[in-house]
């Protein structure tokens, strides 16, 4: 039925029939094409007022497998002649009921009625609507006519500036509760740390962005020691640092290599990891042992090692000897204070005050004043 209304353009309407709930059954699990030999869909309507054919027209039911498709056709294939028999007579059953005049007589009435409430919404032709002109800066592109009118903007929504604003503190109102919630759960995952054994000499270094994308992310940095290197014997090992040429750091003995030429690190720790086997292979190669190539670490900058003086680094006989100096020279001080000794300057100024005539003592606290409110060379200021 909903076929049939689409055909016609008309809107699918509910549809009922009084089906056996065991051919509804076999119908919803076995869709078989032979139930609608004269179904309605496939009918025009010749006519306007869509009136039903007459039983003369009616077609006689006739199962062929040229009206299934190919799952259809393989399902029916595959049962049995029993099977197939009640197949065969489920479809005649059913095209007796959908071929029935009552239930035509329904569906040509449905048809209708739909087709009458749909001519009341059929909308009008675009032939008769205003064409608006495009404009100015239309640029050949053809303008869509907006049947609607504007949203009235009531001033209630925030600027673009405001809505990043607001997105950029979800953001991070979105990481303070993963590092509040979910973080936490990752010490459950936690492992003591175990240092690597001899048999892992080589180290990989990595470097991520947090999640960001970065041409950086795909290097891969390589450090060994050539001594870790149990499988060289001293000979095979010198080869080795020759052959890694300016990468070899004598001081600390280790070979550093990288590689970014590849979009994965995991490529580029393969690369280095088949250009480690490449250099041992060629250590262990006896056809040339390089002898007569010197070492050469002039791409090595040594750097002066500073050491501190024995003599200066404190002891703890010196420690002890610094100790007792410093009380002795405590109660020294404590002995010229009781004796009247010690050396006054405050004293001192005010005894010199005191032997000096009073004009030159009035002389030299205005001198004093004046250099305390001008600071130094205050009075050659003032004079000028």
């Amino acid at each position: 039925m909903a076929a049939a209304a689409n055909r016609l353009g008309f809107t699918a309407l509910r549809y009922t029939s009084q089906i056996p709930v065991r051919r509804k059954s076999l119908l919803l699990t076995c869709p078989n094409r032979a139930f609608h030999t004269t179904p309605l869909h496939r009918r025009r309507h010749d006519s306007e007022d869509y009136a039903p054919r007459h039983k003369s027209e009616r077609q006689p039911f006739k199962f062929s497998l040229s009206d299934l498709d190919s799952e259809e056709r393989s399902t029916y294939n595959s049962l049995s002649p029993e099977g197939r028999q009640e197949w065969r007579e489920e479809a005649q059953q059913m095209h007796n009921h959908m071929t029935s005049p009552e239930v035509e007589s329904e569906l040509q009435g449905e048809v209708s009625q739909a087709a009458y409430e749909t001519s009341e919404e059929v909308p009008h032709d675009d032939s008769t609507m205003p064409r608006i002109k495009p404009g100015l800066f239309a640029m050949g592109e053809v303008e869509v006519q907006d049947s609607g009118e504007d949203e009235e903007f009531e001033g209630d929504d925030i600027t673009s500036l405001g809505h990043g604003e607001l997105e950029q503190h979800r953001e991070m109102r979105h990481y303070a509760r993963i590092a509040a919630w979910e973080m936490p759960l990752l010490s459950k995952l936690a492992k003591p740390f175990a240092p690597p054994s001899l048999d892992h000499p080589l180290r990989f270094r990595y470097t991520t962005y947090m999640g960001e994308s970065h041409p950086g992310s795909k290097k891969i940095v390589l450090e060994f020691c050539t001594r870790d290197l149990r499988a060289l014997s001293e000979p095979q090992r010198i080869k080795l640092i020759k052959l890694v040429g300016s990468r070899y750091n004598p001081e600390t003995d280790i070979v550093k290599m990288s590689s970014e030429m590849f979009e994965t690190p995991a490529q580029n720790k393969r690369y280095l990891g088949d250009l480690v086997d490449t250099l041992i292979e060629e250590a262990q190669d006896g056809t040339d042992t390089f002898e007569d190539v010197p070492l050469d670490f002039r791409h090595h900058k040594f750097k002066p090692k500073v050491e501190f003086p024995e003599g200066w680094k404190l002891t703890r006989e010196k420690k002890a000897r610094l100790e007792e100096d410093r009380k002795l020279r405590l109660e020294q001080e404590k002995e010229r204070e009781v004796q009247g000794k010690l050396v006054e300057g405050v004293r001192v100024v005010e005894e010199a005050m005191k032997r000096l005539p009073v004009r030159d003592v009035s002389k030299a606290l205005l001198d004093a004043q004046q250099g305390r409110k001008y600071g130094k060379g205050g009075r050659q200021r003032m004079r000028t």
